[in-house]
Parts: C-alpha cells; structure tokens; sequence
C-alpha cells in the first residue's frame, strides 16, 4: 500500500492583491498603518484558493499589509513555531483545535484580547478558548467525500468497511487532524456506543482500523493529492473529508459530494491564534481583527462553505438536517495523539 510523504510539501506564496493604493484605517483603532509591511501566516495548505482570492486583496486594502502565506497541516506549524520559538518568524498562525492545545502548553502563543482585536466580542461564547489564547473563525464540517460518477450517496460509515469496496478507500493518517474520525467511527462501528461514550474505546478503535486494511489504495498525509483520486476516478470514498474542501469542488461542477452518514458527522473547528514575540504584533492583531469581522467572516463561510463564528453573520454552510454533530474530547486528542500516530503508522505499514 502506498503511503504518501508524512510532511507533504511546504511552500511559501506571496499573495499579491490587485486591491487599490489609497488605504485606510485600522479596523482596530489603537493601531497604525505600516506602510509596506508584510506579515507570515502559518495556515493549512487546503485553504490557499479563499486565502489568495478573498483574505489577500482584503488585508492589502483593509490593513495595508502583504500576506506571505505558508500552506501545510497544523502539525508542521506546531514544529515550526517550537522550532523558531526564539526567533520567530510568523506572525499568526491558523490550525486545528488540539494542535492549538499543545502551541498553549508549550508557551508558543500570546493571548488574544478584545482591546488589540475588538471583534472577537462578536463570537459564539464557544469559538473563544482558554481565555483568548485562540479563537475559532469558520467551523467546517466532516463525513465522507464521494465521486457521484461512482456511488449515489454513502449512507453510513460501515459502508467504508464493506467487501464490495475493496481498494476503494481513501482515509487520512492520524497526523492529519481529519484523520481521527475514521478512527472515532471505527469506535462508534465496533462497540455500538454513542459516540460521547465511544471516542474513549481506543483499542476498539485500532482493532476495527485493522479490518479496513483490504479496502485501501493509500493513506494519504497531503489531502490534495489524495482527493485528485478521488476526483479521476481512482476510489470512489474518501474518509474524513470536510465542507469547506468538497462543496466547493462540488460547486465548480466535479463530480463529487460530502455524504452525512446515519452515525453521525463531526466538528471540523479552524482556529486563529497569535505567535508569541511574532513579527509586527500590532499588524498580526489588525490581520486577526479582520478575519473575526463581519464582512471576512461572511465571505470566508461563502466561498468555504463553513459555520461563520461570528453570530452577527448569517451565511456560510447547510448544516445537514437530522445528522448528529460530534465534537470530540480535543484534551484527549491532544494528550493521546502522538501515541495514536505511532500505532496507526505501524499498523498501516503491514
């Protein structure tokens, strides 16, 4: 079974805006314009078509700032940061939840207040963490992604699981957050537990994982190359995926779909955090600001197809009606991931 590289590939973009020259104000008014200023983002590789298109020409004419966006999993940001932690070089940095819990404990984050970025008073009580150290800008949600040329719909998670899909299966590695909901169904399949009581049945977990085996083409650590699999045709089922990478391909008119099994789908929170003693910390403020405002926030839900955070924004993703949503224990996640990965890698490497 072919396994694709663990760290995929990092690139640094600078996105360029065609935004107008006359600039003006802060959106946080205790700051001031730099001029020619350019600030590094830390973010996930999937969001490179809204952060060049939308965020980009925003920030260069709301802030006057140019974004040098390095795309890659919230795992290579974690490295990176701890990595640079006395010479930091990104400013701000966008990831998962439970990658967000280890930049805490290892002192790698400042806190966001509502003085230096007044629109997080804007946010569901929910999308705040640990007083401010980061905050949830779009929620996208997580299932099965599907090529509609090949199934009609994918009604459950056992369907992963099932004999007639041999080598038409795609899940992600564990060190890709996505990848714990193949783990947390495989839980859910095997004990016949709610998931709240489920997510804690970790050798169930990796017992049932083992089964899957004979379905797979790959696992994949770059999401990317993986959905372009799926996309040509090559399995019809890729687990784990979200709204925000799918309905939009979906969208543009490729032949897939983001299924909501009967089991359930699951929570996919982005976070927003500020690097601590990063670069141009008042300029990183003003960029975070932005992205917690109304109009980054409606445009960001729209074009990724997410749940906004801020609760003055009525727009983004159709949540499916009648799936339960699951929203994980992140703590657990977090104390237990590296563990996971290890076991997983083995497993998968059989």
């Amino acid at each position: 079974m072919t396994v694709f590289s663990r760290h995929g590939v990092t690139r640094r973009t600078l996105l360029k805006s065609s935004a107008a020259a006359a600039l003006g104000t802060l959106a946080a008014p205790s700051l001031l314009r730099a001029a020619n200023a350019e600030i590094v983002i830390g973010c996930a590789g999937s969001h490179t078509a809204w952060m060049e298109q939308i965020v980009a020409p925003h920030m260069k004419s709301a802030i006057g700032a140019d974004i040098l966006f390095e795309g890659t999993k919230s795992s290579v940001n974690l490295e990176k940061m701890s990595s640079n932690k006395d010479r930091p070089y990104l400013s701000v940095v966008q990831m998962d939840d439970p990658v967000m819990i280890q930049a805490v404990e290892a002192g790698l984050l400042t806190p966001i207040t509502p003085d230096a970025v007044p629109n997080m008073t804007e946010l569901r009580p929910d999308a705040v963490h640990l007083d401010g150290m980061w905050c949830n800008y779009v929620q996208p949600w997580a299932g099965i992604a599907y090529n509609t040329d090949m199934k009609s719909g994918v009604a459950s998670w056992g369907e992963l699981w099932e004999p007639a899909n041999k080598g038409q299966v795609i899940i992600p590695s564990l060190q890709n957050t996505e990848g714990v909901w193949t783990l947390f169904a495989a839980a859910m399949l095997a004990t016949g537990k709610p998931f709240s009581e489920a997510q804690y049945e970790v050798d169930a977990a990796f017992a049932k994982l083992e089964e899957l085996n004979p379905n797979l083409l790959t696992v994949y650590s770059t999401m990317s190359q993986a959905f372009n699999l799926m996309e040509q045709g090559e399995v019809s089922m890729l687990a784990g995926n979200f709204s925000s990478y799918t309905l939009p391909r979906k969208a543009e008119g490729v032949p897939v779909d983001l299924a909501a099994p009967k089991e359930g789908i699951f929570a996919m929170p982005s976070g927003i955090c500020l690097v601590k003693d990063g670069p141009n910390p008042e300029l990183a403020q003003a960029y975070v600001n932005e992205m917690l405002g109304a109009e980054m926030q409606t445009q960001i839900a729209d074009f990724a197809t997410s749940v906004p955070a801020n609760t003055t924004v009525k727009a983004g993703a159709i949540v499916p009606d009648g799936v339960q949503i699951h929203a994980p224990d992140w703590a657990f996640v977090a104390e237990n991931r590296a563990a996971w990965i290890d076991r997983f890698d083995k497993l998968m490497a059989v």
